[in-house]
Formats: C-alpha cells, sequence, structure tokens
C-alpha cells in the first residue's frame, strides 16, 4: 500500500510540474495577435468596412471574383 501511495504521490508531483499545455497556450495568443493585426492593416489597405472586407473575402475563397 505504501508504495502505491508513494508512486500515485510522484505521478502527481510529475503532473504538477508539467509545463507544455502553457506553451501550447502561448502560441495560440501569439497566433491571435497577429491575426488581429494582420486583418486591421488589410482592411486598412482596402479602404473599405470590416463587412465589405469579410464579404470581399469571401468571394475569394469560395471562387468568385476577386476584384
Amino acid at each position: 500500500m505504501n508504495t502505491m501511495l508513494t508512486t500515485a504521490g510522484r505521478g502527481i508531483r510529475t503532473f504538477l510540474r508539467d509545463d507544455e499545455g502553457a506553451q501550447v497556450v502561448e502560441y495560440a495568443l501569439i497566433i491571435a495577435v497577429v491575426s488581429i493585426i494582420l486583418v486591421v492593416a488589410l482592411r486598412n489597405l482596402t479602404g473599405t468596412s470590416f463587412a465589405s472586407f469579410v464579404s470581399r473575402v469571401s468571394n475569394c475563397l469560395t471562387g468568385a471574383s476577386c476584384s
């Protein structure tokens, strides 16, 4: 019984020290910020409202005219 508790305690300590999930969250936040910056920059370059920008992107992705 003592060895089982020791093994369980060691497993819990290892789980609590694991920080790989934090790296995934950090990468996701970086990707989100870069995506937002790109959308804002592209919208300003096209000189249109956000709704028409999204509509234009949607048309281009579905194969309609991209002009």
